[in-house]
């Protein structure tokens, strides 16, 4: 299983996450990943050193992915913002159209197994955390300066609100529970955003 001659780096690293993201960090060995990325041990650490900067790499292409998406889902440009809310969520706890069961999000699946205990990988769990509070952030604020919000509104404690019961979404995506249930906690947060100020509505 030698490197092939036309080796595409990246390509490797996004089969590298697609493992980690099914597995987890300590439960993927190396081998696992040679037979993946179809490299030998030897390969494998010449071109990435070792497990931990590949599961870093991974990380670091999970979020980037991921940040588009989020921004990209939660644009309020052309739609009211509890509808690019409510659509977003529902996104992040629907269950794949194959069937296959839900693997949840890698970065949370990633805080959950590492905690604190890896400095390097709480820096990127804890900086893809911000990257979905301030899209968030400012999806409310322009909410809010456009009349659909309460002028009132704290977004930055809104935006905490909501990202919190996303984390607690995704975990009960993860364990299976019921679409219906998640939807019921995701109209009634967004209920919680309060009613449509009268001169908007």
């Amino acid at each position: 299983m030698a490197r092939p001659r036309q080796f595409d780096e990246k390509n490797a690293v996004t089969s590298a996450t697609d493992l980690f993201w099914r597995r987890g960090y300590h439960a993927t060995s190396v081998r696992d990943l040679g037979d993946e990325l179809k490299l030998t041990p030897s390969s494998l650490y010449r071109t990435f050193t070792d497990k931990h900067t590949l599961f870093l790499r991974a990380l670091d292409h999970y979020r980037a992915t991921e940040s588009v998406q989020a921004r990209q889902r939660l644009d309020t440009t052309d739609r009211p913002v509890r509808e690019a809310l409510r659509e977003w969520m529902l996104w992040l706890v629907t269950c794949p159209a194959d069937g296959k069961p839900s693997r949840g999000c890698f970065v949370v699946n990633t805080a959950t197994e590492l905690g604190t205990t890896d400095e390097k990988v709480q820096q990127r769990t804890e900086a893809a955390f911000e990257v979905t509070r301030q899209a968030l952030r400012s999806a409310l604020a322009e909410g809010r300066d456009r009349g659909e919000l309460s002028e009132d509104l704290d977004a930055d404690a809104a935006a905490e609100l909501l990202f919190t019961t996303v984390l607690g979404l995704r975990v009960r995506e993860r364990a299976g529970h019921d679409l219906k249930r998640l939807t019921t906690a995701i109209d009634f947060v967004i209920r919680g955003l309060g009613p449509t100020p009268p001169e908007s509505a």
